[in-house]
Order: C-alpha cells, then sequence, then structure tokens
C-alpha cells in the first residue's frame, strides 16, 4: 500500500514529490483521528455547557510581565528539535531521503539549523511578550470552561498515548523485546491502542479531578470522539500495513463485486517491511505477504464508524450521565473481541487459555462497562424515588 504520502499521491495522482516521504501515512491518519476527536469532543462540552450541565472555573492569571527563562528555554528547545530534525530533512542526500524515518530516530541532525531555528523561537517569544508587557504586572480573573481546555486534554491524549501504546506493544512482545531492545524504544512502529487508551485515560483523569470538570459529563462528551479517532487511526493502519492484520484468508470472495483487498490482501510496500520480496521492486518497503490475508484493520474502520453513529445518535437520550461512556466500554469491548478471532496477535499463557492480549482487555472493558452502568443506574434510580 502506501506507508508514507509519496507512494499515495504517486499512484493515486502520478506526481513524483520526494518531500512527501517524510510524511509517513500512519502518523498521518492519527493526526486526522486527534484533530477530528478534539472537534467532536469541543461540539459536545460546548453542548453541555449550553444545557448547564457543565460550569467554568474563575482563575487568576498573572498578565504583562515579560517573558520567563523558562519560556524562552521550552521555546529554544522546541525550535532546536524542529530545525535539527525536521528542516534538516529538506537537506539529506536522495539515498538518505528513501528512510527519513530513520533519520529522525538517530542521533544525526543539522546543528546550524538547529540553533538557529531554536534562537529564533525564543526570540519570538521575547518579542510577544516584550509587546504586551505592562509597567507593572497585574493579576487579572480569567473564566474558563470545559471546553477551553479541550487542546490540553488533547495534548495529554497524545503524548501519554503514544507512551502507553509504546509500553504495552512493548510488554506484549516482552520476550523479542529483551533480545531487541532498540528496534522497539527507536522505532515508530509497534503501537498498542489499548496501552495508549488506558493511558492517555489515567492522565485525563487526573486532570480533570485537578480542574473539577465533572468526569461523568467528561466520559460521556469523549466517548464518541474516541469512537470516531479508532475509526480513522485504523485507515492509516490499513494503508501503512504496518501488521494489524488479520489470519491468511484463501476462502472464495463471498461477492463478486467485493474488491479483492476487502476480502483477502497480501499488503504490498507495508511499512513492516513483511513477507517477501516484490519481484522488480528497489529499495524500501518492497515486500509483500506471501498469502493473502483478513485486512481486519479495515473492518474496525467499518464497525468503529458504525459504533460512533449508535454513540451519536444515543448522546442526548440516554440516562444516566455516564451511560454512553459504559455503552462504549461494552461496544468497543466486543467490537475488539471479535475481529481478534481472525486477527494475527500474540496468545497469552493464562490459568491454562491461551488469549491475547487485546482480548483480556476487551472483556475487562465489557464487564467494567456493564457494572458500571449498573452502579450508575442503582444510584440514579435511587435519587429518582427520593425526589
Amino acid at each position: 500500500m502506501y506507508p508514507n504520502l509519496y507512494y499515495a499521491f504517486k499512484d493515486l495522482f502520478g506526481a513524483d514529490i520526494p518531500a512527501l516521504r517524510f510524511v509517513n501515512s500512519f502518523g498521518f491518519f492519527v493526526a486526522l483521528a486527534f484533530l477530528a476527536a478534539a472537534s467532536i469532543l469541543t461540539a459536545e462540552l460546548k453542548r453541555k455547557s449550553k444545557a448547564g450541565l457543565l460550569q467554568p472555573v474563575d482563575e487568576q492569571v498573572l498578565v504583562g510581565q515579560p517573558a520567563t527563562p523558562w519560556e524562552l528555554a521550552t521555546n529554544f528547545i522546541l525550535g532546536f528539535v524542529l530545525g535539527y530534525k525536521i528542516l534538516a530533512l529538506f537537506f539529506l542526500s536522495p539515498e538518505a531521503k528513501e528512510d527519513p524515518q530513520t533519520f529522525i530516530f538517530s542521533g544525526m541532525g543539522n546543528w546550524p539549523l538547529g540553533i538557529g531555528l531554536g534562537l529564533f523561537f525564543a526570540g519570538l517569544k521575547w518579542w510577544e511578550k516584550r509587546k504586551r508587557q505592562l509597567p507593572q504586572p497585574e493579576k487579572r480573573t480569567v473564566r474558563i470552561w470545559p471546553q477551553d481546555r479541550v487542546g490540553e486534554i488533547t495534548v495529554l491524549a497524545l503524548i501519554f498515548g503514544i507512551v502507553g501504546a509504546k509500553l504495552f506493544d512493548i510488554f506484549e512482545n516482552w520476550s523479542d523485546f529483551l533480545e531487541h531492545p532498540a528496534a522497539y524504544l527507536l522505532s515508530p512502529a509497534g503501537l498498542t491502542f489499548y496501552g495508549g487508551l488506558i493511558c492517555a485515560a489515567i492522565a485525563i483523569i487526573l486532570f480533570a479531578r485537578k480542574n473539577k470538570i465533572p468526569l461523568r459529563h467528561l466520559a460521556d462528551a469523549v466517548a464518541p470522539a474516541l469512537m470516531l479517532a479508532y475509526a480513522i487511526g485504523r485507515i492509516g493502519c490499513h494503508v501503512a500495513g504496518d501488521g494489524d492484520w488479520g489470519i491468511v484468508n484463501t476462502s472464495p470472495k463471498p461477492f463478486e463485486w467485493l474488491p479483492n483487498w476487502m476480502w483477502a490482501y497480501n499488503y504490498p510496500h507495508n511499512v513492516n517491511e513483511a513477507g517477501v520480496a516484490i519481484p522488480g521492486c528497489v529499495g524500501r518497503y518492497c515486500n509483500q505477504l506471501p498469502q493473502t490475508v483478513y485486512p481486519t484493520a479495515f473492518y474496525e474502520t467499518i464497525a468503529s464508524t458504525i459504533l460512533f453513529l449508535i454513540l451519536w445518535s444515543l448522546r442526548k437520550r440516554l440516562k444516566p450521565y455516564g451511560a454512553i461512556f459504559c455503552l462504549y466500554l461494552i461496544l468497543n469491548g466486543i467490537e475488539r473481541f471479535l475481529i481478534e478471532t481472525i486477527r494475527v496477535n500474540n496468545q497469552m499463557d493464562l490459568f491454562g487459555l491461551h488469549p491475547t492480549q487485546a482480548e483480556v482487555i476487551a472483556i475487562g472493558l465489557i464487564v467494567t462497562g456493564i457494572a458500571l452502568w449498573v452502579f450508575l443506574s442503582k444510584r440514579f434510580n435511587s435519587r429518582v424515588v427520593k425526589s
């Protein structure tokens, strides 16, 4: 398929744009998933705020002060990283441009570009603060609604989601990790969704408590966003061929009108470079699977899109508050448990059984969703009776 956007544009439009090699297909769709989730979450929090279910928090901020050493340092570091790594990509040799991901995760870079862009970013921050500086800094009260914090929530989800996804992938492949630790720690591949979900959820819960955002309303608002983000992210898995495919499928196609890749696919040019060499292909991403497999990532995109529409249609009607999130846990768990029956994954040895890590977590999500829904319903019904 398309390990990066260069392959996609060349195949679909006949455009040969070498710079697109820098844009990993999976990363591109993950970025789209975060943007879509942030948009859905913002819309839901605004709706709940208008309905009086969420309240703002007044905070005091100090305005009119000059840029602090910490602000200048963080802006310099950000600029340095972008210059040292990202801008340096455009000055690579033609051979190095064939594998920009390896460059990103190596120690190589361009020092002059890094220092120059770092100083530029620090200078911009100093100038911005200088324009707003007051003779005497003063405290002002700012009213912040929950929807105003979506940017912070998204950043937390991104950081802890990636860290959690990488950690759970390492745990799932512990024996291989011990033999090849660098291949796991320095590779952009190998991310486990449930690991990212769990770690990001913990971080967001702590953030919500700190900023007095009701957890049940936040959970209900984030549930459809998570389902849509998962659907979009799985497009990236399928397009890039990152290993999230199914077991070998040699069964006859059930419907003639169905494209072959929707039923059995060998993932040519997959980003994992798994399988056998493609005849006549030279360079990176020249492998394809020796046998066709179920395109499970594509199936999950379809299923998750349908589940998102279900959650979205019920979000205003389902009671008690928190029930939409419970339904998300149940539906997500069922969907993942079912797809695992035709998906390639490492099995665990658990009390004589051999489930995959995803199956265990999926069952946990289903049980948690049901139990939490029963608990919330009992509390809701008892309050109705008392009133």
